[in-house]
């Protein structure tokens, strides 16, 4: 089996020594202790282990490891790298789009994948573009207008 050696994370080369057909979010996980990538389903239905993958949602329960070599994957630790949050993260603060935070992390970067597809989304384009991100708490009316305020502070940085 082919072992995959080093992934690109947040900006940076990180070391590893996986099997290929690990999933990416047990790599990230287990191997690099990147916690802000949550295991929900485990079957890429609720999306709460979204991360980016050269920049667009992806479900990392169901990305092989050896499948996104060379990739640049970006976790919810990775989005403000100088310490300052990123507009998505500040607009879903200012409206409380957040309960129970089990969900937030792959919602958060699933919106900037949003943003960055459609910077001035309607709500319905929210409502399609989130489908698939589900939120146990029911935040849904938040989430949309946190997004609708990041998009307006130009959230897709």
């Amino acid at each position: 089996m082919a072992r995959v050696t080093q992934l690109n994370v947040n900006g940076s080369t990180r070391r590893i020594d996986a099997d290929s057909d690990r999933t990416l979010l047990s790599v990230l996980r287990d191997d690099l202790d990147l916690t802000g990538t949550k295991f929900g389903c485990g079957e890429g239905q609720c999306a709460a282990c979204t991360v980016l993958v050269d920049g667009i949602a992806a479900k990392s329960c169901q990305i092989k490891v050896g499948a996104i070599l060379g990739k640049q994957i970006t976790t919810i630790e990775g989005l403000a790298p100088t310490g300052k949050l990123h507009v998505m993260q500040q607009a879903f603060l200012d409206h409380d789009a957040l309960q129970c935070g089990y969900c937030t992390p792959g919602m958060i970067l699933g919106a900037v994948s949003l943003l960055r597809k459609n910077p001035s989304p309607t709500e319905a384009d929210i409502a399609t573009g989130m489908n698939g991100h589900v939120c146990r708490c029911g935040t849904y009316p938040r989430v949309v207008a946190a997004i609708r305020d990041a998009s307006r502070k130009g959230g897709v940085r």
